[in-house]
């Protein structure tokens, strides 16, 4: 297979050499073997990477147990049984069939999240589904392939855990850990506002979640409430890198391209006290969350400017999110996201406090420090400027994620959805569900499936996790 492949590529090659110009059906295929062939041998790489990282592991944790040498020989013989039953299970295939269907919980733009459940061993998982023809439609491809990239690079407690990714002839599907706690947004849906004390605990753990990505070299650029999702026990884990950028120049799309159009400006919202612009802002929250744009209220704004950013634009969104946590709405809300975009970009002007919402001079001054010129935001110096920053004075960091969360999360099974919205059924799953009204034919993007190549995943927790469910997480019968 590798050796047509290469053979494809040497003569698309000298086919480019002898002819003055080749056709776009023979470049798209060069493209295509080059990234089979360059996915292939990554691939190969990354795994024996992995499995050398799993041993040192191992090595490491017994030492630290003070193992003796028959006791390491045993453990070393169970964990070889178990990269053999790994290498077993990745070449067995996985599908739809493997999972049941349980619940909607979350509907995007581009698809859809069920909690579904895996026949084989009852556990419980979050199932991301995008339709491809949606991908292709609206150019989401390099996103989602960032995303997919990240959640398999980032094996941290900061980010959400995928255990699985697969497709089939219409959609694409990463199988990740179930987060029971919902969403930031929910929360601060239920909330009017919150304490500073509360709020402290969820930007110092935000801030180590999104230090723990830049410091792999993604910048995530899409930092907001309804990505922050809440573990069982209500601590913070970073999700949805659809437009995460980072070291591939594949993932690199530019956005909010058509917000800078004039629009006159919305002042009926701008001249409500903050009792009534915190009820519209949750009023039109939950829609802005579903349309396909999005809402520009967290954008930095020199994402928008397109001129180039770096990892400081998240530090600015954590400042945007830390204001709606103290004040109950963030400080751009509009009725529109034009006019949110013209807040944001004059910003010296537009955020302001106000005074009928007091907080404290520490949390203003961070805000201020987070959302500002990027020469002079908090961070420019590294992660430590914020942790040391007086708003945070007595969080134990290294310990943070030990303590109980600011906001207790009661679960009562392994398929709780109490802390999610209420979302009717759909067809995403029907073979016979309705087409998207899309400018390809059937045929081209059938011709253009390659793009998803290499897309599937299968973590080794995943597959060799045979424990039992803890009791406190067990389903009532169904």
């Amino acid at each position: 297979s590798s050796f047509c492949l290469s053979w494809l590529v040497t003569m698309a090659m000298m086919g480019q050499s002898s002819c003055s110009s080749m056709s776009n059906h023979t470049k798209e295929r060069v493209t295509m073997a080059k990234v089979t062939l360059e996915n292939f041998y990554s691939n190969l790489i990354a795994q024996h990477e992995e499995r050398e990282m799993r041993q040192q592991k191992l090595e490491k944790v017994m030492d630290q147990e003070g193992l003796v040498d028959e006791e390491k020989c045993i453990r070393r013989s169970q964990h070889a049984r178990k990269e053999t039953d790994f290498l077993r299970l990745k070449r067995t295939r996985l599908g739809l069939e493997d999972f049941e269907s349980l619940k909607v919980i979350g509907r995007g733009a581009f698809g859809e999240v069920r909690l579904v459940q895996k026949k084989d061993t009852g556990h419980v998982y979050a199932m991301k589904i995008l339709r491809k023809a949606d991908m292709l439609e609206k150019e989401q491809v390099g996103h989602i392939r960032a995303e997919r990239d990240i959640l398999v690079e980032a094996d941290s407690l900061w980010v959400v855990k995928m255990f699985y990714s697969f497709q089939d002839k219409m959609n694409l599907y990463l199988i990740m850990e179930f987060l029971p706690g919902g969403d930031m947004m929910t929360l601060l849906m239920k909330k009017d506002t919150l304490t500073e004390e509360s709020t402290q605990f969820y930007i110092a753990e935000t801030v180590i979640a999104i230090d723990s990505i830049h410091q792999l070299g993604f910048i995530h650029r899409d930092i907001k409430p309804d990505n922050l999702l809440l573990d069982s026990r209500g601590h913070v884990k970073l999700s949805d890198f659809g437009l995460c950028t980072g070291l591939k120049r594949a993932h690199r799309t530019e956005f909010y391209k058509n917000l800078n159009h004039s629009l006159p400006s919305d002042f009926t919202f701008n001249n409500m006290n903050s009792k009534r612009k915190a009820e519209t802002w949750k009023r039109n929250r939950r829609q802005l969350a579903f349309s396909t744009v999005g809402t520009p209220d967290y954008i930095a704004p020199e994402v928008f400017m397109q001129n180039g950013y770096n990892k400081l634009c998240d530090w600015w969104s954590l400042g945007v999110i830390m204001y709606e946590m103290l004040i109950g709405y963030p400080p751009f809300c509009s009725e529109t996201p034009q006019e949110t975009y013209r807040k944001v970009m004059n910003w010296r002007e537009t955020l302001t406090f106000p005074p009928e919402v007091p907080i404290s001079e520490k949390a203003k001054d961070l805000i201020l420090r987070f959302c500002c010129e990027e020469e002079h935001r908090i961070g420019a110096t590294g992660v430590e400027d914020i942790k040391g920053n007086a708003f945070f004075e007595g969080v134990d960091y290294d310990h943070i994620r030990e303590r109980p969360a600011a906001i207790p999360i009661q679960i009562k099974s392994i398929d709780d959805t109490s802390n999610f919205d209420e979302f009717p059924d759909s067809d995403i799953l029907q073979p016979t569900a309705a087409p998207v009204v899309s400018n390809h034919s059937e045929a081209d993007l059938k011709n253009k499936d390659w793009v998803f190549i290499n897309y599937t995943y299968k973590r080794f927790e995943g597959l060799t996790a045979r424990g039992t469910i803890p009791s406190y997480m067990k389903t009532g019968k169904r």
